[in-house]
């Protein structure tokens, strides 16, 4: 080959390269203290001040969609009281969507043109349209320090070809320019999607997103039983990783062709995101929901709950997600005795399911995580002497500089191998999930193994936080 030849050919890769350069968006770090960023050791959120946001999410999916706006106030106030600070929820349920008020979202269902009027006049309906009742809800979740985990479009109206990708970029565009400039917005791509399913479509959205709303986080909601990370970890777009492990028992748990691929067991699947590089945050977005039915589909099967939902806090925690979403059969749907095809079976309507003994739980996983050193901290399981346990007797393990937490969901002995903080002693402490109070052992020596009784007596839904504090 001619000399004159290999110029050439460095020349156009030269000029491919940063092509493809250019593309790649970079992330803006807001100003805003309120504003969500990613912590400096690419593991937890942080917001703009620096302070630790330890993420706890509702799976609101139909928020948008079903409650009005003074029943929407109702719930959002309930899961500001509860502790929660993260709402998920559909921006786009159907293709075409209706609120409750029966403001149409697109025109001839088409997501490139939004349904917009001029005005958000409440009280004048050809004014007040769909996307004002949505700034409504964002606005009323801001007032109380609640963002919005918004899904552009669920993935069965991608998956069924209702959204092209020539419509998906145009809608992104939409979203990211009318709500860039508020706080409380995360954007979840996807929507209980495997991301191979119209890949185009979900890179279209994000892409655009990214381009028109750089202050952001992004992420991707996926199928059950997989991870954003499947598809999508090294895409520029994607902030943190999510993972779905789903409503399934160990039973039920018989597909075997997903990579990564572990059932019940949420924290496998943190643990593998935890490990990958480039190093990126990840959460369960979607384990098991507190009364619904075991496999989702059939009513008459057992219930996941309170216990349930605590187990795959924990979990996921302790083996290094930056937070935990939880969820109700009834309030992700908000079902009313009234709806003429509820899914799943619920029980309770959403406005007494609000106070589910899980609901009522989950903010003293929050304020455990938060009591202590927060950046610092990471999972380690060989703080776990002998051989660990199996499915629900697995123990979990996390530290940080002057701390050790271990989580049993079953209440039976286990031992730690000690001196992983400082001191010739530690002190000892038994947490309960229950009722987030904390019961001392004592000072503990803190060499060699050391055995560590719960209290009670052993069973499923006997949990227990141990923590080793540095004296």
């Amino acid at each position: 080959m001619k000399l004159k030849q290999i110029i050439l050919i460095l020349l156009i890769a030269l000029a491919i390269y940063s092509c493809r350069q250019e593309k790649k968006i970079e992330r803006i770090i807001s100003k805003d203290p309120k504003s969500l960023q990613i912590s400096e050791n690419k593991r937890y959120l942080m917001t703009g001040d620096g302070k630790p946001f330890f993420w706890l999410g509702d799976t609101g999916w139909l928020l948008f969609n079903r409650l009005t706006r003074e029943e929407a106030v109702k719930y959002l106030e309930d899961r500001k009281q509860k502790g929660f600070n993260v709402v998920q929820a559909m921006v786009l349920h159907d293709v075409p969507s209706r609120n409750v008020y029966l403001d149409s979202s697109l025109v001839h269902s088409d997501v490139s043109k939004p349904a917009v009027t001029e005005g958000n006049d409440f009280k004048d309906s050809l004014q007040y349209d769909y996307w004002d009742h949505v700034d409504y809800i964002v606005d009323e979740a801001a007032k109380r320090g609640i963002y919005m985990a918004m899904v552009p479009v669920w993935g069965t109206n991608v998956k069924d070809k209702r959204v092209k990708e020539a419509q998906a970029g145009p809608y992104a565009k939409f979203l990211a320019t009318r709500y860039k400039d508020k706080w409380n917005i995360i954007w979840l791509n996807g929507g209980d999607i495997r991301g191979s399913d119209q890949m185009k479509v979900w890179k279209a959205i994000g892409e655009n997103l990214r381009a028109n709303d750089p202050n952001h986080l992004i992420t991707f909601h996926p199928r059950g039983r997989t991870a954003s990370s499947d598809w999508f970890h090294n895409a520029d777009w994607l902030d943190f990783n999510m993972v779905q492990s789903g409503h399934r028992n160990y039973i039920q748990d018989t597909i075997k062709s997903e990579k990564n691929h572990f059932g019940p067991d949420n924290w496998k699947y943190i643990d593998v995101d935890y490990n990958l590089k480039p190093i990126k945050p990840t959460i369960d977005g979607e384990p098991s929901y507190e009364d619904i039915p075991y496999g989702l589909h059939d009513p008459s099967k057992p219930r996941w709950n309170d216990n349930d939902v605590r187990r795959y806090g924990y979990w996921s925690v302790f083996a290094g997600a930056f937070g935990y979403t939880y969820g109700h059969n009834s309030i992700m749907q908000f079902y009313k005795k009234t709806d003429p095809k509820p899914a799943y079976g619920p029980h309770d309507e959403w406005f007494v399911a609000i106070n589910s003994p899980g609901a009522k739980q989950m903010i003293h996983l929050k304020n455990l995580m938060l009591s202590r050193s927060y950046f610092d901290r990471v999972p380690d399981q060989t703080l776990i002497a002998g051989t660990n346990g199996e499915r629900y007797e697995r123990v979990l393990a996390t530290r940080g500089a002057a701390y050790v937490m271990a989580y049993t969901y079953t209440g039976k002995d286990f031992s730690i191998n000690m001196g992983k903080i400082e001191g010739a002693k530690v002190k000892a402490s038994w947490y309960d999930p229950r009722t987030g109070e904390t019961t001392v052992i004592g000072e503990v020596e803190n060499k060699r193994v050391q055995n560590f009784n719960p209290p009670a007596e052993p069973k499923d839904g006997n949990d227990w936080v141990l923590i080793l504090d540095k004296i």
